[in-house]
């Protein structure tokens, strides 16, 4: 019979010091690594209405939000980009703009160039960007105008952005892990818990 090992101590990972720059002319707000925490808010307008999208950029900006983030999610949002981007210009709001992207990411920065040099950053959601061989093909398109633009790319992972497939498979390996501490008694005070 194997002997049971102790469970390791769950310690924090040291964080990396990498940083990026989100910039919008001679704005630049530092993310990353040591730099401080930062104010990012996100409109709640339809972003096809660019100058409401640009007012309540401006009124965030004015609030305090160091950057701020807005839909992309269809071709009429990313057409709409551009006009947010005047707009905010014109009143003199700096704030950098963060595009928000959700399944067709790759095509609107491709087909819609403007937008995706009018953006700041771009947000990225792995799981919501393409399935099966399409992700990788998909999810490259848009690292590529990133790199082609120069923009910063942020890697958002929330659990409704998870691939569902992989989001089912984590499932059934936290059960199994579960089932067998419980099984074999290296979960302490396993039985206060739940199946």
């Amino acid at each position: 019979m194997q002997s049971c090992l102790p469970i390791e101590s769950a310690f924090p990972k040291a964080r990396r010091s990498t940083q990026a720059q989100v910039v919008w002319g001679s704005r630049i707000v530092t993310v990353g690594g040591d730099a401080p925490v930062r104010v990012q808010s996100m409109t709640n307008t339809d972003t096809v209405d660019a100058i409401g999208t640009a007012i309540q950029v401006k009124e965030l900006a004015l609030a305090g939000s160091e950057m701020v983030r807005i839909t992309v999610n269809t071709p009429e949002a990313a057409a709409a980009v551009p006009r947010v981007r005047e707009q905010l210009d014109r009143m003199g709001i700096d704030v950098p703009l963060i595009g928000d992207f959700h399944y067709n990411g790759h095509r609107l920065l491709t087909d819609y160039p403007a937008c995706a040099e009018a953006l700041s950053k771009y947000r990225i959601n792995p799981g919501n960007v393409g399935k099966g061989d399409k992700h990788d093909k998909q999810f490259g398109q848009m690292i590529e105008a990133a790199m082609r633009w120069n923009k910063a790319v942020r890697i958002g992972v929330n659990w409704g952005s998870l691939d569902q497939e992989l989001l089912a498979s984590l499932m059934d390996d936290n059960s199994a892990h579960y089932t067998l501490g419980c099984q074999t008694g290296h979960v302490r005070g396993a039985d206060n818990f739940g199946p």
